[in-house]
């Protein structure tokens, strides 16, 4: 991994001429993903993060944290919060914005801690990769809370993308074994990030998939989009 989009993340937090970020999936054509959105505070935040946010408790556990936003205003808050992250430069982003405690750290090396809150934000189901991975990470998940905790996580319906046919059911290419299977492409500066697995996972697909583990899911908020956010408990 090139880390493309952590160091855009650090360009951008340290005024080195940031560009946006071109990214492209096997559904989806080349777009523009904008920077400084990543940068958000709470009054930018979609509804969804919002309420997220606004669940939060005890110590709380940020996933896949990007530039830290959610980290910042729930640190800001007075919570104990770790953000945690893959990339490098995003985890030297976060440190330069205030988050000295931020790890870079993959979700399924983290052991021996616990938490009241795990949060998986900005379609948190995406780490997961491919539904046939999505058991081992709730599993996982599922070790790291205390007694009582939560997992708030969002994501989003593709269905919406594909086009119907005459009698009114959907039309989907099989390029995967579920259609919220998406492979991303990523760009930057002219570079060329490694294309990588990132999953969308429909609500009752993931209510399913938490029974099937023992594990109690509830949807709390839908979106505008076919994005919804749910709260995982044990």
């Amino acid at each position: 991994m090139k880390d493309l989009l952590g160091k855009a993340l650090l360009d951008f937090q340290t005024n080195n001429n940031p560009e946006n970020v071109i990214t492209e999936t096997t559904i989806s054509e080349a777009d523009e993903m904008s920077i400084a959105y990543m940068f958000r505070d709470f009054n930018e935040m979609p509804k969804l993060e919002k309420q997220a946010l606004k669940l939060s408790k005890g110590k709380i556990l940020d996933i896949g944290c990007g530039a830290g936003s959610h980290a910042l205003y729930l640190k800001e808050k007075g919570f104990k919060v770790l953000p945690i992250d893959i990339s490098e430069n995003a985890i030297e982003t976060c440190r330069l914005r205030g988050l000295e405690n931020a790890e870079v750290l993959d979700i399924l090396e983290l052991k021996d801690q616990k938490f009241d809150t795990i949060l998986l934000l900005m379609n948190g189901t995406g780490i997961f990769g491919k539904l046939n991975k999505v058991a081992q990470y709730l599993n996982h998940l599922k070790e790291l809370l205390n007694e009582g905790g939560q997992i708030l996580i969002d994501s989003s319906d593709l269905i919406y993308m594909f086009d119907e046919d005459e009698d009114g059911g959907k039309w989907i290419p099989m390029h995967a074994d579920y259609y919220g299977e998406l492979v991303f492409n990523l760009s930057y500066k002219g570079e060329n990030e490694e294309p990588f697995d990132w999953l969308y996972l429909d609500y009752n697909t993931l209510q399913n998939a938490c029974i099937a583990n023992d594990l109690n899911c509830e949807l709390i908020l839908e979106g505008e989009n076919f994005d919804y956010l749910a709260r995982i408990t044990k």
